[in-house]
């Protein structure tokens, strides 16, 4: 199959992607939309995670893939994570998705990005976001009245589980919440790259945060140590002084901050 052949085909497929989701057009343009949205994702993704954790007890090899294997996640830390992270949409993140679906309604043109596209922007999103995260992360570890005042709540708990991604202040969970969503904006991306790398972005953090280190992993995935992941991320809430970037290392290395765990 030629070159031109498979992005006429994968231009194709986008485009009915597209055209289905467009048959929704009423939920997108709905203020309810991009909490439900983001939410829905975000639980979709954990409870496989949730399920190894209850598992975990009882089967010995699912141990084997917890990065802190001697640590046991309860039904009370877990509706403790779930509780704030819905309080937090329901009071926080709704009133200012109707805020801002006033003041910005959606609109949405009817033609797909093209792949090569697509992916560019998703790509530039990803990193974008990283790097804001890691400048925003690192300024709240050095300074303590930050640290103290808005990132503590997220260091609770020193071994990772699933639930504990958004377990953290509503300052905490806007500020990021402001990276991920301005980013497309500010690339230019189409409605379509905005969703996908809105998705890409839950399950990477979800991921970061699981407290597994799975053979299909993303870190596994991506080559030279380039990205770092859940075992890169849960030694970060252990240690509390390295590995503040939330996905890729190169940040971590030029400021002198990455740690494995076998250093």
């Amino acid at each position: 199959m030629s070159s031109s052949h498979t992005t006429r085909l994968s231009t194709m497929l986008l485009q009915s992607l597209w055209d289905f989701i467009l048959g929704y057009n009423a939920w997108l343009r709905s203020p309810f939309f991009p909490v439900l949205f983001s939410l829905s994702v975000y639980l979709t993704f954990c409870l496989p995670f949730v399920v190894l954790d209850l598992l975990s007890p009882r089967l010995a090899w699912i141990r084997t893939f917890k990065i802190q294997q001697k640590s046991h996640v309860s039904w009370t830390m877990m509706w403790s994570c779930l509780a704030l992270s819905l309080y937090n949409h329901v009071v926080f993140l709704f009133p200012l998705t109707v805020l801002h679906w006033f003041w910005r309604p959606a609109s949405f043109i009817a033609e797909a990005p093209g792949t090569l596209r697509l992916i560019w922007d998703v790509v530039a999103c990803l990193l974008l976001f990283d790097f804001q995260y890691f400048i925003w992360h690192l300024l709240h570890h050095k300074v303590p009245w930050l640290y103290r005042t808005f990132h503590k709540v997220h260091h609770k708990h020193t071994s990772t589980f699933v639930l504990t991604t958004e377990y953290s202040g509503a300052y905490e969970t806007l500020s990021l919440g402001f990276f991920a969503g301005v980013n497309p904006l500010l690339l230019g991306c189409h409605p379509l790259t905005e969703m996908l790398f809105n998705v890409l972005n839950i399950w990477l953090s979800v991921e970061d945060h699981s407290g597994y280190d799975l053979p299909w992993s993303t870190h596994r995935l991506v080559p030279f140590g380039l990205y770092g992941g859940a075992p890169h991320h849960d030694l970060h809430h252990l240690k509390f002084k390295s590995n503040y970037a939330p996905y890729f290392t190169h940040w971590d290395r030029v400021f002198g901050t990455l740690h494995k765990h076998s250093d």
